[in-house]
């Protein structure tokens, strides 16, 4: 976890959840349906000022109020001490740190519909102001609780990731994200883990299995009754489930795996759709999402 809290009794208090990100990634619409969720969000906070926040919500609200605060590049040169100053300050919440993400060519497409220029733009090209930001929050990304690449998704489909991952009061438990895809789209940047699903037989070479998914039950029985599916499935799960249980102990509190073949449509589908179901019969809170259903 990026952040900890040392004292205190967390479970009794609100989380903390702080925003950061790219520009463009989808911060705002975040911190809105967080604050549709009944968080109490502030916007471009500057780190040094989080402990005050919380304790005026403490003390205003109480303590069961749950938090969130972006904080991002606006705030000026701040990366370096957002860590410390959390860590110093917040000791008795559960703080995640959700971090949003996108490919460059769609955080430029987004910005020029905004018509606004990058905060470090500096009078050059927007690409610069976007490579600037990258340099600068990159070991916030690597630290971060929870991952979350937007390139592919709407407005609706980011407030339904947003809902599922902090819509409950205490959500103590692992929230496991399947998501299938298409290897010659590229492996998702939020992925935690990858497998790959190409050393089972393509379904795309069955002329009456080609126009399904893996989500339909011909596509799928063909794919989990191919020798090593159930030995890869029977594996897996138990090694996700251990994990899984590494991660709680350290306080992360979600795990993102992509499962991909070669175009996203058949046997990552459903080997996703599978692994999913047997996680929540082991008791995770497992979701199966395609990114690349669709789109050849």
């Amino acid at each position: 976890m990026a952040f900890t809290s040392p004292g205190g009794d967390p479970d009794s208090r609100g989380e903390l959840v702080v925003v950061t990100g790219m520009t463009g990634a989808g911060r705002s619409t975040a911190a809105k349906e967080l604050e549709d969720l009944g968080y109490f969000v502030v916007d471009n906070l500057p780190p040094r000022l989080v402990p005050d926040v919380v304790r005026m919500v403490d003390d205003t609200h109480g303590v069961a109020q749950s938090i969130a605060v972006v904080v991002d590049v606006r705030s000026g040169s701040f990366f370096d001490s957002l860590r410390e100053v959390v860590n110093a300050g917040v000791e008795d919440r559960r703080t995640t740190l959700l971090y949003l993400e996108a490919d460059d060519d769609v955080l430029v497409r987004r910005q020029e519909a905004a018509r606004r220029p990058h905060p470090l733009q500096e009078g050059g090209r927007l690409l610069d102001g976007l490579q600037r930001e990258r340099e600068v929050v990159a070991d916030l990304r690597g630290d971060a609780d929870l991952v979350i690449d937007t390139s592919n998704l709407n407005v609706h489909q980011l407030t339904a990731q947003i809902a599922r991952n902090f819509g409950t009061e205490k959500r103590l438990a692992l929230t496991v994200t399947v998501v299938s895809f298409g290897f010659k789209y590229g492996i998702p940047v939020d992925s935690d883990y990858v497998a790959d699903m190409r050393f089972l037989p393509n379904p795309f070479w069955v002329p009456e299995l080609r126009s399904h998914t893996g989500r339909e039950s011909g596509v799928s029985d063909y794919v989990l009754s191919q020798p090593g599916a159930g030995a890869f499935l029977e594996h897996f799960v138990p090694l996700v489930t251990a994990v899984g249980e590494g991660y709680l102990r350290e306080g992360k509190r979600f795990m993102t795996i992509a499962v991909g073949c070669t175009g996203g449509k058949h046997r990552s589908v459903a080997m996703s759709e599978e692994l999913a179901a047997r996680l929540r019969g082991q008791g995770l809170d497992a979701l199966a999402a395609h990114r690349d259903l669709g789109r050849e």
